[in-house]
């Protein structure tokens, strides 16, 4: 597909000089993929620096290169045109946004945030808005939506990078959207994937502590975070209950719009929570009216963010009547409590994958369940040590048994992770052998997890949700925790051969 716009014209100042540069036919970050008529953007990574293969792309046919200030020598050796910039990866979303015609001006843009509630709250607005008559199109972890075509994200990227991020939007443009739902994680705007993005309204589910192994600190992972909601231009909808809401509220460009389901002083409130069978149903009091609503999905973290997608509709104007039908119509997310088998034990799939996200799952499920709760999971490697700690805490206070098995180990020895996932359950109080158990293989701790459980228990499959791979040292390998569920059940309860 051509150039929905001229590259060039995302260029910073500092680039100097733009008569030589042509116009080009794709923005390439990955020498890999790059064809005749391609740009080359080369950014330093954390791993690889893509200055050390300009010469991959030109030899693909790279028709110029982006390259930072002092490295203007890998593109002069090539003979091909460059422009030199002070930072080529805050340029590269520029350029990209250049490239595509500057899509998001042309839409109105919601983006979500936060530690978690991030995908179903993004969901939840999407549905909200095609109910209240508009086209809308949506980029979160699970999916990707463009008027009727949808797609999964196996990217294992909540946020793209920011070439597919501006691509996808205007795809959007052109299928007729006129809103857009972005899932804003901190990674994402951290490496400005999103700084050309023009968001109308930002949303805060709420805000822990996560990714600090690439922040550095609780303080960089909120500044990250606050970067949303420093540029709005309509609305920033936050979680009152939330202890960093004020420094939030401070932040924001846009007038504040406040939800809770425990601060009485919020604009939208939900009054007689109750629980019906998946989901609930609640009193939705806004600033202006007053409605009956419902959530299919269960858990008051999901009436929360149900609040926060309200929010969003008020704070465009829309209307929330119409609102709530999208928002009560909608099915669970892929991978967020997703069950696999009710009767006669039963089995949830679910991402959480924090310490946070797995107590609330949990507590959730100890009141759906008069049976045990046995938990399976583990904890990524190359990620914060935090989650081992945070997540094995969790299960030990409310997890009648765990079995701590691999999660995307990564560089890392699984066993050593388990260990460590160990060593707080037993700091804990959770003895191993009577509390817990250590099954390194992931299908093997989801087939001996469904045989330990009994009629009435329930057998939640935590931290990896949808995702269609599990990472290993060798590599990326194909895996599904449904299905993985699913073929342990079908071991176990197999008719015996006649």
């Amino acid at each position: 597909m051509s150039a929905r716009g001229d590259w060039r014209t995302g260029l910073p100042p500092e680039a100097g000089d733009q008569g030589d540069l042509p116009p080009v036919n794709a923005v390439r970050l990955d020498s890999r993929e790059v064809r005749p008529g391609d740009l080359f953007v080369c950014i330093p990574g954390q791993r690889f620096d893509g200055h050390d293969f300009a010469a991959a792309a030109g030899a693909a046919g790279a028709a110029a290169l982006v390259v930072e200030q002092g490295r203007e020598g890998v593109a002069e050796a090539l003979g091909v045109p460059a422009a030199a910039v002070p930072d080529s990866r805050r340029a590269l979303s520029s350029i990209a946004a250049a490239h595509e015609g500057n899509p998001s001006e042309r839409l109105t843009v919601v983006g979500v945030t936060g530690t978690n509630g991030k995908t179903t709250t993004s969901l939840l607005i999407h549905a909200a808005l095609e109910a209240a008559g508009e086209e809308v199109g949506l980029i979160n972890t699970v999916e990707t939506r463009i008027g009727l075509r949808q797609s999964l994200n196996d990217s294992r990227m909540s946020t793209p990078e920011a070439i597919e991020i501006q691509r996808l939007l205007g795809e959007m443009v052109d299928a007729g959207c006129e809103y857009a739902v972005v899932e804003a994680t901190s990674h994402g705007l951290a490496l400005d994937r999103l700084a050309d993005v023009a968001f109308d309204v930002g949303v805060l589910t709420q805000l822990g502590e996560d990714h600090l192994d690439f922040h550095g600190s609780v303080e960089a992972y909120r500044a990250a975070k606050l970067r949303l909601f420093e540029r709005l231009s309509r609305g920033a909808v936050l979680n009152a209950d939330d202890p960093e809401y004020a420094r939030f509220a401070e932040a924001s460009s846009a007038p504040v719009l406040s939800y809770a389901l425990e601060a009485a002083s919020a604009d939208l409130t939900a009054r007689r929570i109750d629980n019906v069978g998946d989901g609930s149903t609640f009193e939705l009091v806004t600033p202006e009216v007053s409605l009956h609503a419902q959530v299919r999905l269960p858990g008051r973290f999901n009436v929360a963010n149900a609040l926060a997608a309200f929010g969003a509709v008020v704070a465009l104007d829309l209307d929330p009547y119409m609102a709530s039908v999208g928002i009560s119509q909608t099915p669970g997310v892929p991978g967020r409590l997703q069950r696999v088998l009710t009767t006669p034990i039963g089995v949830v799939v679910d991402y959480a994958h924090t310490g946070d996200a797995l107590a609330n799952v949990l507590e959730l499920l100890r009141g759906l369940t008069d049976g045990r709760l046995i938990a399976v999971f583990g904890a990524a490697g190359e990620r914060p040590r935090a989650r081992r700690t945070g997540m094995a805490e969790a299960a030990a206070r409310q997890a009648d048994y765990a079995v701590l098995t691999e999660e995307d180990s990564r560089s890392e020895p699984t066993d050593e992770i388990i260990d460590e996932i160990a060593r707080a359950m037993t700091a804990e109080g959770a003895a191993e052998g009577r509390r817990f158990e250590r099954v390194p293989d992931r299908a093997d701790a989801i087939a001996r997890a469904i045989a330990l459980a009994e009629q009435g228990d329930v057998v939640l499959i935590a931290g990896k949700g949808h995702e269609p791979t599990i990472e290993r040292a060798d590599g990326s390998h194909p895996w599904d925790d449904a299905e993985a569920a699913r073929e342990a059940l079908r071991e176990r309860f197999a008719e015996p051969d006649d």
